[in-house]
């Protein structure tokens, strides 16, 4: 049986998953915790919910963006919780139409704000 706070973790996911599909930016700021830490393999550290947004910005002038997500695990733990998933993004070229697709793990860290609404705090994805 799924708890609350699985089903509204797993509401979140797939919000973000919309969001990043139609390149809805405020959307994906309000599914983040202000002083978030997106880690990627050889890149430095996106720290902080405006960074993120620019960075992001700055991708979709590039690509129309297509992620897909298959969760493996959710656990929560009072007002933390961890979601891994397997993850596969495609990157379509604005420019000539070419196509990149890069697939891994995910490992997402979750903060349960005072109103009982969940927010990604951390980040870290091995696609590849």
């Amino acid at each position: 049986m799924m708890h609350d706070d699985e089903r509204a973790i797993r509401e979140l996911i797939l919000s973000w998953m919309l969001a990043t599909q139609v390149g809805d930016i405020a959307h994906l700021k309000l599914l983040m915790a202000e002083d978030i830490v997106f880690l990627a393999t050889g890149q430095v550290p996106i720290r902080g919910r405006d960074a993120f947004a620019a960075a992001f910005a700055a991708a979709l002038e590039k690509f129309e963006i297509h992620p897909s997500s298959d969760i493996q695990e959710i656990k929560s733990f009072g007002d933390h919780a961890y979601c891994w998933n397997d993850l596969s993004v495609t990157m379509k070229s604005r420019s000539d139409g070419s196509v990149v697709q890069r697939t891994g793990a995910a490992l997402t860290i979750l903060h349960k704000k005072a109103n009982g609404r969940w927010v990604i705090a951390r980040d870290a994805n091995m696609l590849s």
